[in-house]
């Protein structure tokens, strides 16, 4: 997937007002196909259940993600699954810095959240991205985080709020509704001083989305990367797999399905494609990358 020898290696940590050195642009960072891997550090993971709440099981995924071939590993502390309920930001801190200070120099990062104090306290430890499921829209203070460090972000549609997002979504087209929050949301980033160079687009899989809906922006996702930032995929897992393969009260999908999606994403133009299990996306996206040539 990515040649590991040339992967830039968060810094150790210090104060933030160093951090602002000059990264390669997105595109160079993370060559397509790459695979984020996902450690939530919480009780109530749709996926696993939990079972990366302890720090130490959490660091001990993440470094085993690195050596299966993630190109940065997103570390979250807050649940964002359907009907969850916000958490503290002190909260957050404790669930996610511990994992952090672990894996710190070691591990490529990304900290999974709409919060700037969390953000800023984790770009100390050199975290290399920020992955806003509001797409700056939360906190008022995180855009400025982000653009004082200079690191990548991850800016993400969602209609309504994990609490509600599932209750009725309605769109008039769901692929052009998208299309627009999400260059709005470039826009407003770029307006906060944050290099365009740096931004990535998340059409947020799940967040506000019927089953339809997901798989018609996996379809057309070229009107996404018309864009021109790097479009990302969080389908893995998710209930929507499931439910097309016959069980309509599905929580979440099979392996199977979730590669299926990642390689049908990654053939329409796709960057990074967010995972759970990172071994197997890896292979099945390099067996794929040999394909096209």
């Amino acid at each position: 997937m990515q040649d590991t020898t040339s992967r830039t290696r968060p810094l150790a940590a210090r104060n933030l007002s160093t951090l602002s050195v000059v990264k390669p642009p997105i595109e160079q960072r993370f060559t397509r196909p790459s695979v984020m891997g996902v450690v939530n550090v919480t009780p109530d993971s749709f996926f696993d259940g939990g079972v990366n709440f302890d720090p130490e099981t959490a660091a001990s995924s993440a470094r085993r993600m690195a050596v299966e071939g993630a190109a940065i590993v997103d570390v979250g502390g807050e649940s964002t699954r359907p009907g969850s309920e916000g958490t503290s930001v002190d909260e957050e801190l404790r669930r996610v810095l511990p994992v952090l200070e672990s894996v710190a120099g070691d591990v490529p990062v990304s900290i999974d959240t709409a919060k700037a104090e969390t953000a800023r306290r984790a770009l100390e430890l050199g975290v290399e991205m920020v992955n806003d499921v509001t797409a700056l829209r939360a906190d008022p203070e995180l855009a400025g985080v982000v653009a004082d460090a200079g690191c990548y972000v991850c800016l993400m549609h969602m209609q309504g709020e994990p609490r509600t997002m599932q209750l009725d979504p309605t769109y008039d087209d769901v692929v052009s509704d998208v299309a627009r929050f999400l260059e709005e949301r470039l826009a407003f980033a770029v307006a906060q001083g944050i290099a365009e160079d740096r931004v990535c687009l998340d059409p947020g899989i799940g967040f506000g989305k019927t089953v339809e809906q997901n798989f018609e922006l996996i379809r057309r996702l070229d009107e996404l990367t018309a864009l021109g930032r790097p479009v990302l995929i969080g389908f893995s897992r998710k209930s929507s797999l499931g439910r097309i393969l016959g069980d309509p009260a599905a929580k979440t999908g099979p392996l199977s399905a979730s590669l299926g999606v990642a390689v049908a994403a990654y053939e329409r133009g796709a960057t990074i494609i967010r995972a759970h299990d990172v071994r197997e996306h890896v292979e099945a996206l390099t067996a794929a990358r040999a394909v096209v040539g």
